[in-house]
């Protein structure tokens, strides 16, 4: 069963999660974090999101951030 869509208010930060299929691995190594940064880092100032903390483990992502306020 599908979760339900997020509830997402501008300003409010919000508790995401990534995990690698079955549990793999997402990063081999700190090259990968970094590419996995500067990817991360482009599509927030695409998309008007802002990072308040984050934390690349080698299996799971855990991202604090929140939509840009309306103008």
């Amino acid at each position: 069963m599908p979760r339900l869509p997020r509830l997402e208010l501008p300003g409010i930060p919000l508790h995401v999660t990534q995990r690698g299929v079955n549990r793999c691995a997402i990063f081999l190594d700190d090259d990968d974090r970094h590419h996995y940064r500067r990817v991360l880092r482009e599509a927030t100032r695409r998309h008007a999101v802002a990072i308040h903390a984050f934390v690349l483990m080698d299996n799971p992502v855990h991202l604090l951030l929140s939509a840009a306020k309306c103008p």
